[in-house]
């Protein structure tokens, strides 16, 4: 179960929730019973970090992976995915 603290409480003992996320991955912060914050161990943040890669990086990398060239995807393929209405009515 994770950690929950209100605000106050988190407050009040930062630094033993801080210690606490030395043997823990996170702990949350609520505010009137609702969570609005997660504290995480430098660790956990570390693997969120690595994992992200940048959109372009990724492109790349899918790219140099996939012949899109031999899919033989035509624009055909495509035809009428695209709603063309004009959509809502807004009032400015």
């Amino acid at each position: 179960m994770i950690p929950r603290y209100s605000v106050a409480q988190a407050r009040n003992r930062f630094a033993e929730i801080v210690h606490s996320l030395e043997s823990q991955p996170r702990v949350e912060v609520t505010r009137r019973g609702r969570p609005v914050a997660v504290l995480i161990s430098i660790e956990a943040y570390e693997r969120l970090e690595a994992a992200q890669a940048e959109f372009w990086d990724s492109y790349r990398a899918f790219r140099a992976e996939h012949d899109l060239a031999g899919l033989e995807i035509g624009l055909e393929t495509f035809a009428g995915t695209r709603d063309r209405s004009p959509g809502r009515e807004a009032s400015w």
